[in-house]
């Protein structure tokens, strides 16, 4: 019987961790899920097991490697961002991984800020709004000083992709994609490590950086295979995108958040648009790639519950709801304006609204998705700017809701909307990131599966 030729990931969520084997069309040939309880931290707050994390990786690289089915060619990871796994002088770890949600000690931070020159001036250079431990180069700030004895234990502080690579490759790499994602590490207008970094002495603790798009070989029990040196995964999950479209074009990745991420757009980030929760994230090349969160999902979530608790109607009875454009145009005249896009950082005016006022569900649903959409367009906005995008595609959630959909086509006329699917767009990513050193066929043009949302035409 012949192998399949195939390339391993790891694609490592807070909660579900995943292990595929996808073949050389980008098809996943074998999936494998689980999940983990948490442990405690030194400081009594949950976090990551890192022990079942590794053995777990260990284990399932150990168990295909010895398959007479598949034939491994290389192995690539993409994890959840802001989270170190500190390695100490003799190679094991020292330290539990924070967890990114842990409240940040506020004296700390204001002690942080006022050495180096403000809030404002730090998120302006490192494209990072201040974000406690979202910003994981603040973890390292925290351990310098609050923990100094651990500090000078720790060898290498490894972003999560980078700690899996260590498991299999035994050395030490840091990646652009962690680094310049919200991190508050990096400084993009210099193009290395923020004066900060070094002041403090943290770059001595950071590995060297490896070129995300290659991968090295490793020998393990006499067969060579081509390692990468793993992804942060909201970059991972653009790469399908970039491998498939060469035109200017806009994604928004729903799900909990909306993130907008426009990798065409090199304007350096202002104080304003920082205000306005924007961002920088780094695509695999290096380059930057300005975003825009928004928290439409979660808004969506407590909303429909009110809903359904209202109007006697299952949780998701969302799901059935048909865009209806006289409901639009009826509820036009009520519609949310979101003249300040300070409104983008709270919930959606939906909250306010009574709810006797609608006669059924599906009015209210209407009105609740125009809300969030008024939000919706001022953060796309946000990063829309001179860039000459023609196209918007949105994957997750709200790409398979077509009130969402058809909203979203009369808020941006001026461009083609496509709902877009990729099948596990993260690990898919990590794959084509390395394409070139293990796989010679020519990347598939069918990975993305694209609906288009034309114009909605509005009832008089």
């Amino acid at each position: 019987m012949n192998t399949v030729p195939v390339i391993a990931i790891f694609d490592i969520g807070k909660t579900n961790k995943k292990f595929f084997l996808i073949d050389e069309y980008y098809k996943i040939v074998q999936e494998n899920t689980v999940n983990f309880a948490e442990t405690m931290d030194d400081d009594g707050d949950p976090c990551e097991d890192v022990n079942l994390l590794t053995n777990w990786v260990k284990k399932s690289l150990a168990e295909i490697l010895k398959s007479k089915r598949f034939e491994v060619k290389a192995i690539n990871f993409s994890t959840y961002g802001a989270s170190f796994v500190h390695i100490g002088h003799d190679d094991t770890v020292v330290a539990p991984l924070c967890n990114y949600l842990k409240d940040y000690p506020e004296d700390l931070k204001a002690e942080f800020y006022a050495k180096y020159n403000g809030e404002s001036v730090i998120s302006r250079e490192t494209a990072s709004p201040v974000l406690g431990n979202l910003n994981s180069g603040m973890q390292l700030y925290r351990i310098k000083q609050r923990k100094p004895e651990l500090f000078k234990q720790i060898k290498y502080s490894l972003h999560l992709p980078q700690y899996l690579n260590h498991l299999v490759t035994g050395e030490f790499y840091s990646d652009i994609t962690s680094i310049g994602c919200h991190t508050q590490l990096w400084d993009f207008v210099k193009n290395d490590y923020h004066d900060w970094v070094y002041k403090e002495g943290i770059d001595k603790i950071l590995a060297p950086i490896s070129p995300s798009d290659t991968a090295m070989p490793v020998v393990i029990k006499g067969h060579e295979y081509q390692v990468g040196s793993g992804l942060h995964d909201s970059s991972s999950a653009l790469i399908p995108y970039l491998a498939s479209f060469s035109e200017p074009f806009i994604l928004i990745s729903t799900g909990t958040w909306c993130i907008s991420l426009n990798p065409f757009n090199n304007n350096p980030l202002t104080v304003d648009e920082l205000h306005k929760d924007c961002l920088c994230y780094m695509e695999y090349h290096g380059r930057p790639v300005k975003a825009s969160r928004l928290f439409a999902g979660n808004e969506h979530e407590i909303q429909t519950k009110r809903l359904a608790k209202f109007f006697g109607k299952p949780l998701d009875h969302f799901k059935n709801v048909k865009y209806d454009a006289a409901l639009v145009s009826s509820s036009t005249n009520v519609r949310a304006k979101v003249g300040d896009a300070d409104m983008l950082m709270q919930e959606s005016q939906f909250g306010t609204r009574d709810l006797t006022d609608f006669t059924s569900y599906e009015e209210a649903y209407h009105c609740l998705l125009m809300d969030i959409m008024s939000q919706q367009e001022a953060s796309t906005n946000l990063i829309i700017q001179d860039t000459g995008v023609k196209r918007i595609f949105v994957d997750g959630g709200f790409g398979k809701n077509v009130v969402y959909m058809n909203l979203l086509a009369a808020a941006f006329p001026h461009f083609e909307v496509y709902a877009a699917s990729v099948a596990q767009a993260t690990a898919i990513g990590a794959a084509l990131s390395i394409h070139k050193q293990w796989n010679t066929k020519t990347i598939p043009g069918d990975m993305i599966e694209l609906k288009y949302f034309a114009l909605p035409i509005m009832e008089a």
